[in-house]
């Protein structure tokens, strides 16, 4: 028991340090010589802006010199970047220090004179340089020849959001459902955007008067349950502003959910900041639909940006638009679905690129959004599909588009077949008699009581107790009294 263990070594050098401290004249500490720390015992430490600086990447690191040679903690200003936005071409050029070929340069001012140009620096600092022709993120952000090419079934707004608008502002096409466009300003003008009709145009930027018409719609309408907030990008209102719409819309009853749509994770994730996290939260039940394209979309400063929203609870989707020479490809398709959930975003929707003016070189059959979801379904995890759908023109709404997994049907079975091309049938029920509904849903025999099921049932005293019963007395079974009042 005796021997020098461990434990016992570890606890005769702390009595030693003590009796060291209870001796030690703390007036005379100064006089203690301590000798000088070998050159190994040195802990190397970063200046905190040089270790964020370390952080940027090449390219950032040579735009944010080129634009005004400021601190990381501008790059990381979401002001500043709106600030710096580029919008011609020379800049374009400096920033990435390249030259574009003379036919470029020419084109590039008749296609911008009708579609601006407006590309952050974090985004324009994810451009590949050294293959720009195949580049996804320069042909989701830089103008195209192609984009010029009207074609005769292009349409301005080939989804009728004007038309079905009973108020500026404000789309009602689906039954239960508005969409309120609560800004005309992006942080990136994307050259795949089915309102390129609106894109630059400031003098549609709603103000608090007309956003107020529309809530005023949504409040006069029962039936609108659910809110989706776009534009532009609602993100880049200011925080108060945005906080005010969303206290507004939560004073109405009937509006159970309000869901937001903003590209800011992708190309502008510095406005995912504490406090706007911190407002949001206020407001749930809230969702956020993003929109990532392509994998390398989704980078450090992204996905810190998906998991500030993720970790406030708020459940996250993307929707995809399939760009020919950006995402038609399977393999893209599956690595962006796994980026996706690995960060807590849920695929929502894949589009079929819309019939907008000046988006035909974007536009791919369906034939390919077919083959995509093929290799999709069963393939990999069910919540990493997202579902495929062509907004159908003249206001007709998303219709989903999905592979044929039907293969035949009688009176009793049905001929299916499963992702591997393996076919199999399923036997209906013989004799299955379905509920005849006269519409008179009050004598329904189904269980209708559509309200949620009670988890408590107050019992004896506690029923005078609970706030959620009713009852003021417990009266005996058979009391006199009671039996004569008859």
């Amino acid at each position: 028991m005796g021997g020098k263990t461990p434990a016992n070594i570890e606890y005769q050098v702390m009595r030693a340090l003590r009796s060291v401290v209870r001796t030690v004249d703390f007036k005379q500490f100064h006089k203690i010589h301590v000798p000088p720390p070998t050159k190994s015992s040195f802990v190397k430490r970063e200046h905190p802006e040089k270790k964020g600086f370390r952080m940027l990447t090449q390219s950032q690191h040579k735009i944010l010199n080129e634009i005004d040679g400021s601190s990381v903690r501008n790059w990381k200003d979401w002001k500043w970047q709106l600030r710096h936005c580029i919008k011609d071409l020379d800049t374009f050029e400096t920033l990435l220090d390249i030259r574009l070929p003379e036919t470029l340069r020419r084109q590039f001012k008749l296609i911008v004179e009708k579609f601006p140009m407006s590309i952050t620096p974090y985004y324009l600092s994810l451009i590949d340089t050294e293959d720009l022709e195949n580049d996804p993120v320069f042909k989701q952000s830089f103008p195209a020849i192609n984009e010029l090419d009207v074609q005769s079934t292009d349409m301005s707004d080939p989804l009728h959001e004007d038309r079905d608008s009973p108020v500026p502002g404000l789309t009602h096409r689906y039954p239960d459902r508005v969409l309120l466009l609560i800004s005309n300003t992006c942080a990136m003008y994307c050259r795949h955007c089915t309102r390129k009709r609106r894109v630059g145009d400031r003098d549609t930027i709603p103000s608090r008067e007309q956003i107020m018409k529309g809530i005023e719609y949504i409040r006069d309408t029962p039936q609108v349950r659910d809110v989706l907030l776009s534009g532009g990008d609602p993100f880049l209102l200011s925080t108060d502003y945005l906080d005010w719409i969303l206290i507004e819309l939560k004073k109405i009853e009937h509006v159970e959910v309000i869901r937001i749509g903003t590209r800011t994770p992708a190309v502008l994730p510095y406005r995912i900041t504490d406090e706007l996290v911190e407002m949001l939260k206020k407001h749930h039940p809230l969702w956020i639909n993003t929109h990532f394209n392509h994998p390398r979309e989704l980078t450090a400063s992204s996905r810190a940006a998906l998991r500030k929203l993720a970790d406030a609870g708020i459940p996250l989707g993307n929707q995809s638009v399939l760009l020919s020479g950006v995402n038609d490809c399977p393999r893209i398709m599956r690595s962006l679905v796994h980026k996706l959930v690995a960060n807590r975003v849920r695929p929502y929707y894949l589009y079929q690129c819309d019939l907008s003016e000046g988006l035909s070189h974007f536009r791919t059959p369906v034939g390919k959004g077919i083959e995509i979801l093929e290799s999709l379904i069963g393939h990999t995890s069910g919540f990493c599909v997202p579902t495929y759908v062509i907004d159908a023109p003249a206001g007709g709404g998303k219709i989903p588009v999905m592979p044929n997994y039907l293969i035949s049907w009688s009176t009793n079975k049905v001929v299916l077949r499963n992702y591997e091309g393996v076919i199999t049938t399923y036997k209906e029920p013989d004799s299955y008699e379905p509920t005849f509904c006269d519409r008179n849903c009050k004598d329904c025999n189904l269980q209708l009581s559509l309200e949620d099921a009670g988890e408590f049932r107050a019992v004896g005293i506690e029923k005078l107790l609970a706030d959620y019963d009713d009852t003021i007395a417990l009266v005996p079974r058979n009391n006199d009294r009671h039996r004569r009042r008859g």
